[in-house]
């Protein structure tokens, strides 16, 4: 039997800082964004060193691009975090910005 990673807090959505964010062990990881229209630009995901490999990226991400789809929005992968993500799940290619 192995051990079970922690659950990870919620993401919450800060629509006046337009970011997708969490505290894990009391650090701010975050996943940035800017819209142009109805297009998503998903900028920056950051997380401390420290909490890398805990999928609080993927969390980051998967969190703002249900919000992409919730609001009918295009997403343009600036992040290259985002992009490698979106390349590895073959589900969200139909949010991409063309």
């Amino acid at each position: 039997m192995t051990a079970m990673e922690p659950t990870l807090p919620p993401v919450h959505h800060d629509l006046a800082n337009r970011r997708f964010e969490m505290r894990v062990d009391d650090l701010q990881c975050e996943a940035c964004y800017d819209l142009a229209g109805q297009v998503m630009r998903l900028t920056h995901t950051g997380v401390p060193r420290r909490l890398e490999g805990r999928g609080i990226a993927a969390a980051l991400v998967r969190a703002a691009l249900d919000h992409a789809r919730a609001h009918d929005l295009r997403v343009l992968p600036l992040c290259s975090y985002v992009r490698v993500y979106m390349r590895r799940h073959p589900e969200t290619q139909d949010l991409l910005h063309r």
